[in-house]
């Protein structure tokens, strides 16, 4: 079991009564506290009812947060906290998915979010309602509805839920992506108001996470081979991971050698003129690069290339990390930490002549990057002569693991900041912030019967423009923090892949 740290059960606390609810919250943190444990320890430490324990325990195995196991005193419950953080990607995934299989899936993916897990048949009808209720321009079908899921099955985004009736988990059991019968027929008898059996009352689906987490990493190195040469390399790039899916482990270091001939095939079938007609270069490009994220591994039929996963995420962390110093020290400090990097181990006074800064400003930022744990000092004692004392050397270096963690932890705090900052926007506004909800709710009602516009008028100047002016504050604030959320998250998305390869 990973040992949380107070800030990151802080953060998890906040996500489960913002998401769950106070009595959900009280379980989750008794679980962070105390780890593993019976429900009837749960109520020891909680002073809650068995009802209301089950039922947040209820709550926490529908949507995957806690995983539980049979144990001599029973079943014991855990909370899965690296889960409970990924709420933060939801947004994330739903874009994602609106992109490969369109607006519709993009709402069945949220239907199942909101319920956890859920039948194919009440999924579709819940979207066709929704699409009903709408005022978007799609068009609601039960067949296309069909298609659409099955889509979303097909790339695996979604899958079997793995929980027994018995409340004990299926282990090293493979995810099922196998289809159930969906009866087109008896979801339109259902959505007309008739009652009938939909033959799949048994089967349920849920998220698979970690294809999404595959996903977004493989976006992150798309991405970065975009910024460092073009939208070819990038292209080129996404075709060379969708051929090491073909030979290779989903999350294995670095991919089997891929041929060359492969690759032209591969790259051929695209409609990327200027790629396909500079194929060789654009390869020598990406090998030669710093990043290391292509390696040349063989010259039979062409030329061998293998993708190294562990080593582009290792040059990715360090990227992140010159520019963290760079924004808090400066471009002088980065100048430092980039050279400390290069030498693995440097003394001071080296520091000062290779870095060109003027001596005291560099003692300055390279005590202030050993301070922050940027950088670490180790000492070696070297014997001089028999009758001379030893000489000690003091040389800087950086534990890049360690860096990293401290950076993870400074990601969940800048989260909790981040929500406690909107909860207190929203909690000291709510006054005002109910008034506009009352004021849409009764315009809305009223063009429902037909209000004329000096009605609506009226309705609409029951808010000052002082108090307008304020609202449209908080809410710009609102929405600049839930921006802000997503953005800390994408650092703390990149470190922990730079965790799980190394």
């Amino acid at each position: 079991m990973t040992i949380m740290s107070l800030i990151c059960r802080k953060l998890c606390s906040c996500i489960l009564s913002e998401h769950f609810g106070s009595i959900v919250q009280t379980v989750g943190e008794d679980l962070f506290k105390y780890g593993p444990k019976p429900y009837s320890l749960i109520r020891h430490t909680t002073h809650l009812t068995l009802s209301k324990i089950k039922e947040a325990l209820c709550v926490l195995i529908k949507y995957d947060l806690v995983t539980h196991r049979q144990t001599e005193r029973g079943i014991e419950y855990s909370l899965a906290y690296e889960r409970l953080i990924t709420i933060f990607r939801y947004p994330r995934y739903m874009f994602f998915v609106k992109t490969v299989c369109g607006d519709e899936a993009e709402m069945m993916l949220e239907e199942v979010l909101k319920n956890g897990y859920i039948t194919a048949s009440e999924l579709i009808i819940k979207t066709y309602k929704r699409i009903e209720q709408s005022p978007s321009e799609l068009q609601p079908s039960v067949p296309v509805l069909k298609d659409k899921f099955e889509l979303l099955v097909k790339n695996q985004f979604l899958m079997h839920s793995l929980y027994t009736d018995t409340a004990e988990v299926i282990v090293n059991d493979k995810p099922n992506f196998n289809l159930p019968d969906i009866n087109v027929a008896a979801i339109t008898n259902q959505i007309q108001g008739n009652t009938c059996d939909l033959g799949d009352s048994n089967i349920y689906w849920k998220l698979n996470f970690d294809r999404f987490t595959q996903d977004l990493r493989d976006q992150i190195i798309v991405s970065a081979m975009r910024n460092r040469l073009d939208e070819n390399a990038a292209e080129l790039m996404r075709q060379l991971l969708f051929l090491m899916y073909l030979r290779t482990a989903s999350w294995a270091s670095t991919s089997n050698p891929i041929p060359l001939s492969e690759i032209k095939e591969a790259v051929r079938k695209i409609n990327y003129p200027l790629l396909t007609q500079h194929l060789d270069q654009y390869l020598h490009l990406i090998e030669e690069d710093t990043s290391q994220f292509l390696k040349r591994v063989g010259d039979s039929g062409g030329g061998q290339y293998s993708v190294n996963m562990k080593e582009a995420f290792n040059q990715l962390a360090w990227t992140t990390l010159e520019n963290i110093v760079m924004e808090r020290f400066g471009s002088k400090a980065a100048r430092i930490f980039r050279l400390v990097r290069d030498r693995k181990y440097i003394e001071q006074e080296r520091i000062q002549q290779l870095a060109m800064i003027p001596a005291k400003e560099a003692k300055h930022l390279t005590y202030t990057l050993l301070q922050e744990n940027y950088l670490q000092m180790q000492e070696i004692k070297k014997a001089g002569v028999s009758a001379a004392p030893m000489k000690t050397f003091f040389l800087f270096h950086i534990d890049l693991n360690m860096v990293v963690r401290m950076e993870v932890e400074h990601c969940y705090h800048a989260l909790y900041n981040t929500m406690q900052r909107r909860e207190y926007e929203v909690t000291s506004n709510k006054r005002m912030i109910d008034k506009q909800l009352r004021m849409q709710t009764l315009t809305s009602n009223l063009k429902e019967h037909g209000a004329t516009e000096e009605q609506l008028a009226e309705i609409a100047e029951l808010m000052t423009p002082s108090e307008k002016q304020q609202l449209e504050k908080v809410q710009n604030t609102i929405k600049k923090l839930g921006v802000t959320e997503l953005q800390i998250d994408d650092t703390l998305f990149l470190l922990t892949m730079y965790l799980r390869y190394h």
